[in-house]
C-alpha cells in the first residue's frame, strides 16, 4: 500500500525545513513579515506571472508564513495554487481572475516555473503543489487545529477524514458537505462551517469552481484560513501513487502524470501546456516592448 503521507511527514519534521530564516540562494524578503499597514496582517514576496502576483517562498518559508497566517487573531486568509491548466482559465475567465487576486496564490508545478524563468529570469525557489503542500502543513502544525473539509463525493470525503486523522491525530477533521449540494445551499453549508468553527477550511471542488465559490460564500467569521485543494480528498481516499521526489527535483512531474493517468492529462499537458507556453511568450514580449517604449519616451 503507498503510504502518500511519507514524504511529508520527512519534510515536515526536518529541521533544516523547518526553519523559517532564509537559506542560501533565498533572497531575504522572501521571509514572512508583518505589513506596515497593519498587524493583524502578513506579507510574503511575490512575483508577476501573467498579471497575477505568485508568492516565491521555498517550504520552510511557506510552512511557516500559513502557519502563521492560521493563528492570526481576526481577519480570513484564502490560498490558493497556480498550475499552467489554472493561468490558461484564469485568462479566459475574469471572475476566476479576480477571486484568485483577493487570495494568496502559491505556485504548483512545472508550467508556472518556466513562466517565472522566462518572465524573471528565475525558477520558483519550490514547488508548492496542494496535493504535497497540504499534509505537509498540517504535519508541521503542532498546536491542535479543528478542520472542516467540502468536497469530493461523500465516500471519498469519509475516507479522506480518516486517512488525515491517522496523518495528524493531533488535529480534529471534520466532513462538512460534499462537492455536489445544491448552490443554492450554500449558505446553509457555510452556516454548518460557521458552528463547528474550524480554524482551517480545505475545500475541494476542482479549478475554477472552488476559487470563486469560497470568494462568494466564505467570509471572515466563518474561519480564519481557507484552502483550495482540488482533488487532494481523492488523492489521500483512494491512496493514488504521488509523484516520486527525485521525479519533482527534476521537473518531470508532468510527464509523470501524463504517463500515469494518460486519459485525464493529454489535453491539459498535450494541448494544454503549448498554449500556456504561448501566452507565457507573448506577455514577455509585451514587457520588454513596454519597457523599450518608456526608455525611448
Amino acid at each position: 500500500m503507498t503510504d502518500l503521507f511519507a514524504d511529508d511527514r520527512t519534510m515536515s519534521a526536518d529541521p533544516a525545513r523547518r526553519s523559517a530564516s532564509p537559506r542560501k540562494g533565498t533572497s531575504p524578503s522572501a521571509e514572512p513579515r508583518l505589513t506596515p499597514r497593519t498587524a493583524t496582517a502578513l506579507k510574503a514576496s511575490q512575483r508577476d506571472i501573467l498579471g497575477l502576483p505568485v508568492c516565491d517562498l521555498d517550504w520552510a518559508d511557506a510552512f511557516d508564513f500559513v502557519a502563521r497566517l492560521a493563528e492570526m487573531p481576526i481577519g480570513q486568509t484564502t490560498i490558493a495554487f497556480l498550475n499552467a491548466d489554472g493561468a490558461n482559465l484564469m485568462l479566459n475567465d475574469p471572475e476566476y481572475r479576480d477571486a484568485l487576486e483577493r487570495q494568496i496564490v502559491l505556485p504548483d508545478g512545472q508550467g508556472v516555473d518556466v513562466a517565472s524563468q522566462v518572465i524573471h529570469g528565475r525558477s520558483f525557489p519550490a514547488n508548492l503543489n496542494g496535493t504535497d503542500f497540504v499534509p505537509a502543513l498540517l504535519t508541521y502544525m503542532e498546536a491542535p487545529k479543528r478542520v472542516a473539509l467540502i468536497g469530493a463525493e461523500w465516500p471519498v470525503l469519509l475516507r479522506a477524514a480518516e486517512k488525515l486523522r491517522e496523518h495528524a491525530p493531533w488535529h480534529e477533521f471534520h466532513a462538512v458537505s460534499d462537492a455536489f449540494f445544491d448552490r443554492s445551499e450554500s449558505a446553509a453549508v457555510m452556516e454548518k462551517v460557521r458552528k463547528l468553527s474550524p480554524d482551517i477550511l480545505l475545500v475541494a471542488m476542482g479549478s475554477p469552481l472552488q476559487e470563486k465559490w469560497i470568494d462568494r460564500h466564505v467570509a471572515p467569521g466563518h474561519v480564519r484560513l481557507v484552502i483550495s485543494v482540488s482533488n487532494l480528498f481523492d488523492a489521500i481516499a483512494r491512496e493514488t501513487a504521488k509523484t516520486p521526489a527525485r521525479v519533482h527535483h527534476l521537473r518531470f512531474a508532468w510527464l509523470f502524470r501524463l504517463i500515469k493517468e494518460p486519459r485525464l492529462g493529454w489535453y491539459r499537458y498535450i494541448v494544454g501546456y503549448p498554449r500556456f507556453l504561448h501566452h507565457v511568450a507573448r506577455y514577455k514580449l509585451r514587457s520588454l516592448f513596454s519597457r523599450q517604449r518608456g526608455e525611448s519616451a
